[in-house]
């Protein structure tokens, strides 16, 4: 005897309910900010690094030793920076898409830096630039846009510096918005995303973890400290402590060590002694760690200063003394 059509219309509402209440709680799998794609991927090595590029020159130049050294560090997985001035907004998509699917090809997952904030380098001055405000979400969007509709994962490094330089530049609720606008958009995407926190020796926890807050850090995978800076790791291990003790909700975090072998000094740019930190990895210890990570591609310069050519730029001769001891 079939059932009455009333009695299955109630019995498929009932299942369409169980089946959103289940995506809602996650039961039905973990989504990308519940799960650390860091460990669930190899991180990918992109072919167009800066640094293999030195290492064709060096090659061709007859200087073997500059092009080795090249060559292991374009070996060594990266960050790849997004910028409106290299990648704008009629293009940003589409550059995005096919770094995704190169990575996806070789089962890894791409380390992305989106670097666009307005008013970006306000405080340096060195890498200055950034998008007009109106246009900021338009770009961001792209992005959010492409990485949704890729065929495989990447995680996401949003603004670094910009939290951090906001208030020295008096322009806190301003980039507050900015970013929690750019956190909605990676959030609703789907993106494995990690908010820039400054380091242990800039910005105190507190006044951090306020801004992570506002900005809403708690509707992605969580933060990430020490890009582009030079703090031991313990320093910064110790600092996302803090910051996951004063933040609400379940965080998560990665820590750049490309550049923190000799530890930090009072110089930020282009420092005469800094040195190579230890290789990236995905971390599982039971803390919110994810992953040690290079974000800046060392061997790339802070800036035009201490003899480095812009920023961004490939810098041979800096990433030559950055090598230090590990060169025979």
């Amino acid at each position: 005897m079939r059932a009455p059509r009333p009695l299955l219309l109630v019995v498929a509402l009932l299942v369409v309910v169980v089946a959103a209440t289940l995506a809602l709680a996650g039961l039905g799998g973990a989504g990308p900010q519940e799960s650390n794609e860091l460990a669930e991927r190899g991180q990918y090595v992109d072919p167009g690094a800066k640094a293999a590029a030195a290492a064709a020159q060096a090659r061709a130049d007859g200087d073997d030793a500059r092009a080795d050294l090249f060559e292991e560090l374009a070996a060594v997985p990266s960050g790849i920076w997004l910028t409106p001035e290299q990648h704008p907004v009629e293009t940003v998509g589409e550059r995005v898409t096919a770094l995704v699917t190169s990575a996806d090809e070789r089962d890894e997952v791409p380390l992305l830096v989106v670097y666009g904030v307005p008013e970006r380098d306000c405080a340096g001055l060195l890498s200055a630039g950034g998008l007009p405000p109106e246009d900021y979400p338009t770009w961001v969007g792209r992005i959010a846009t492409a990485l949704e509709q890729a065929p495989g994962p990447a995680v996401v490094v949003l603004e670094p510096d910009a939290l951090a330089t906001a208030q020295e530049c008096g322009r806190r609720t301003e980039r507050v918005e900015q970013i929690e606008a750019a956190v909605g958009l990676l959030a609703r995407a789907g993106v494995t995303t990690y908010v820039d926190a400054g380091h242990s020796d800039w910005v105190g926890a507190r006044a951090m973890a306020r801004m992570l807050e506002d900005v809403g850090v708690e509707r992605v995978r969580g933060f990430a400290t020490n890009v582009s800076n030079f703090q031991p790791d313990e320093d910064e291990r110790a600092y996302a402590q803090a910051l996951d003790e004063l933040v609400p909700g379940d965080q998560h975090w990665i820590i750049d060590r490309g550049r923190n072998g000799n530890g930090a000094s009072e110089d930020w740019c282009n420092p005469e002694g800094a040195r190579l930190g230890q290789s990236p990895g995905f971390v599982d210890d039971g803390t919110g760690l994810d992953a040690f990570v290079w974000v800046k591609p060392p061997g790339e310069s802070d800036g035009a200063c201490a003899g480095g050519p812009p920023a961004g730029e490939f810098w041979p001769d800096g990433a030559w003394r950055l090598a230090g001891d590990r060169i025979d």
